[in-house]
């Protein structure tokens, strides 16, 4: 992300939701096509969770939360008309005692249902046997997931996708995880242009 959350006493951010600030707006994505109408956000049950933007994975910042209970989630929001194919690639990591279980689902009808795509084992970030901790310098492949989305996904106004946690309370709650390089791609239709992404929630063009 190229925006960093506020600092400081009494100004980091808190409570059971928060949008990322961004140059497009706040949980906006940042580049692509359809970046009308997207959105990032990080959902908690407690409102003691806090919202930090420590170093990505070879970008400025990430989206970091700490808190957890099980069902917690960051969600991203978006458009994929004129696209098919569509698939989505993230980059994940926790803290020692951050949760670890997480599952990937995916809502074609506004929220109202969920499938699930995946579930994963989020890798914490320099320790349990992945190297290198986050750095805004380098980018390290092994924290990132990808899935290729069914045609479910195709030609659509509104697709959710939900990383959601679905491990017990985390072992301490200054626990984080954190989530970077949101990215959505897709082939586009004769005619259309590019797709988009978040957090960046990033878009990126496929070619046939």
């Amino acid at each position: 992300m190229p925006t960093a959350f506020p600092t400081g006493t009494g100004n980091v951010p808190t409570g059971t939701s928060y949008l990322p600030p961004g140059p497009n707006g706040a949980g906006v994505a940042n580049q692509g096509a359809n970046t009308a109408g997207s959105q990032l956000i990080s959902v908690h049950a407690l409102a003691a969770a806090t919202y930090t933007s420590p170093a990505g994975n070879g970008s400025q910042y990430a989206f970091s939360s700490n808190n957890w209970s099980p069902g917690d989630y960051y969600q991203a929001t978006l458009s994929t008309l004129g696209f098919t194919s569509i698939s989505i690639s993230w980059d994940q990591a926790r803290s020692s005692t951050g949760p670890a279980a997480f599952r990937l689902l995916m809502s074609v009808d506004g929220g109202a249902n969920f499938s699930e795509l995946m579930s994963y084992t989020v890798l914490q970030s320099g320790g349990g046997g992945a190297p290198g901790t986050w750095s805004s310098t380098t980018y390290n492949p092994i924290y990132t997931n990808t899935f290729s989305v069914s045609s479910a996904a195709d030609n659509l106004s509104q697709v959710i996708f939900r990383f959601q946690n679905f491990e017990a309370l985390a072992s301490a709650d200054t626990g984080s995880n954190r989530i970077d390089n949101v990215v959505v791609s897709g082939i586009p239709a004769p005619g259309a242009v590019a797709l988009l992404g978040l957090a960046g929630l990033t878009a990126r063009r496929r070619r046939r």
